[in-house]
């Protein structure tokens, strides 16, 4: 793992373009870290691109932006494409048809067309000095590799989400070393042997990205994924804590997707009202499973569940503070796949981390570090249960977990502390980008 001096600065405003298909007023993780990171670098007199698409916004409820900072103008361009311009970040937001996530066709068709317009958008800019590419849709960063085809100086980093194909892979989608997980593998290696940095979210996915054929030579960071600390301030965090009140409320929020197992959290339930417990779930979000759970909740009548689906950033921050912990559940075969994303506003609000999913993962190695919470392994419904039991009747060990669980945040998963990470990977980048430059101008 390469690491940089988080000090490091170019003397040089720089521009920089981030790829990925979801930005604001969408509500996913992926749309926030991007605005958050794309602000945090026109605050340092970076020229800031985005290339994204519009979104889906939950539920179709409409969302205000991020951290709005000025009136957006926005006028039409070619291909149904929006351009916005704030301050020193410029997005084009590109047109897609909006299929959603119901199946796999309705999500390729908004991948491809973003992929192609996506294609076409950066191809048209002007020479970039550092392309930062997400993985929504997977392989986009072969858009950033376009760019540094055209532009030879360049350079691309791919801000890696989840890993590709594994996820489809392991989840069933595709077989594994069947045509479509051999063409993704080639691409994989076509596109790796361009990247001039991978930035991974824990050390687990590290560990898929140096698994592959020729990923040695490539330079790759860990930097966890994070939340805003301004939004989260302490002492709004200290005066919910007070005001929460029974019943034991374990709040699931987030994606439904492939890579989480519910099978333990719905026999638990089931469990609980057999014993006549007045522990009760929350669940907002959706995905995949989403529609699967919701009908075993009324097949089964498990009444101690409340399933409200998506909800806005703002509801959300309601239900954080009326719930007691934070349940985050990942299946052992997505250990390094990706990193709940969920982790970080429930450590931002002080919330106890209840984890059911393999050993090894950010979120175990947090609460086995931090002492935040309690880490069980998928299937442990007993376990699940007295623990869950043990800390409804312990308001001295759920105040442990919670400032054990704000002191992590603030150490391990703001964007003060996160950012300067980044910044130091930037820079160093383009640095290089920049020598490059000035070798081949000597030459």
């Amino acid at each position: 793992m390469h690491r940089y001096d988080p000090q490091a600065r170019i003397s040089i405003a720089l521009k920089i373009t981030i790829v990925n298909q979801f930005y604001p007023p969408d509500i996913s993780p992926t749309a926030r870290l991007a605005a958050s990171l794309a602000e945090h670098r026109a605050a340092l007199d970076d020229r800031v691109t985005v290339i994204g698409g519009q979104g889906y916004l939950g539920s179709g409820q409409s969302h205000a932006r991020i951290c709005p900072k000025q009136n957006v103008d926005e006028q039409k361009v070619s291909w149904r494409s929006e351009t916005e311009s704030d301050s020193n970040i410029h997005v084009h937001r590109l047109w897609t048809p909006k299929s959603g996530k119901r199946t796999l066709v309705h999500r390729c068709l908004d991948y491809f067309a973003f992929y192609f317009l996506a294609c076409l958008t950066i191809a048209r800019l002007p020479k970039q000095d550092v392309v930062v590419c997400m993985t929504t849709p997977p392989l986009i960063a072969g858009a950033g590799i376009l760019h540094k085809l055209i532009h030879r100086t360049t350079r691309v980093i791919l801000w890696n989400m989840d890993c590709y194909p594994e996820v489809a892979e392991r989840s069933g989608i595709i077989r594994s070393g069947g045509l479509i997980d051999r063409l993704w593998k080639w691409m994989n290696l076509v596109i790796g042997s361009q990247l001039d940095h991978v930035v991974c979210l824990d050390d687990a996915m590290q560990q898929i990205i140096n698994a592959r054929p020729r990923a040695d030579q490539i330079p790759k960071s860990v930097i966890p994924n994070w939340e805003p600390l301004a939004e989260f301030p302490l002492r709004e965090v200290k005066h919910i804590e007070k005001q929460v009140q029974p019943p034991f409320t374990i709040l699931y929020s987030g994606n439904m997707g492939h890579g989480h197992c519910f099978t333990a959290m719905l026999s638990a339930a089931r469990l609980l009202l057999e014993k006549e417990s007045s522990i009760r779930f929350v669940m907002t979000g959706g995905g995949i499973q989403s529609s699967k759970i919701q009908q075993r909740i009324k097949d089964e009548r498990l009444t101690n569940i409340t399933f409200m689906g998506y909800v806005s950033t703002r509801e959300l921050r309601d239900i954080q503070s009326q719930s007691h912990c934070a349940l985050i559940t990942l299946k052992d075969s997505m250990l390094g796949c990706m990193s709940p994303s969920k982790l970080h506003a429930s450590l931002a609000m002080g919330l106890p981390i209840v984890y059911l999913g393999p050993a090894g993962s950010s979120v175990d190695e947090t609460i086995s570090h931090f002492g935040c919470g309690v880490s069980l392994r998928n299937g442990d419904v007993n376990g699940f249960v007295s623990a869950m039991e043990t800390l409804a009747k312990s308001p001295h060990l759920q105040q442990r977990y919670s400032d054990a669980a704000r002191r992590s945040f603030e150490s391990n998963y703001c964007d003060q502390k996160n950012l300067k990470s980044f910044d130091a990977v930037i820079n160093a980048t383009a640095v290089i980008s920049d020598r490059l430059e000035i070798s081949r101008d000597a030459a």
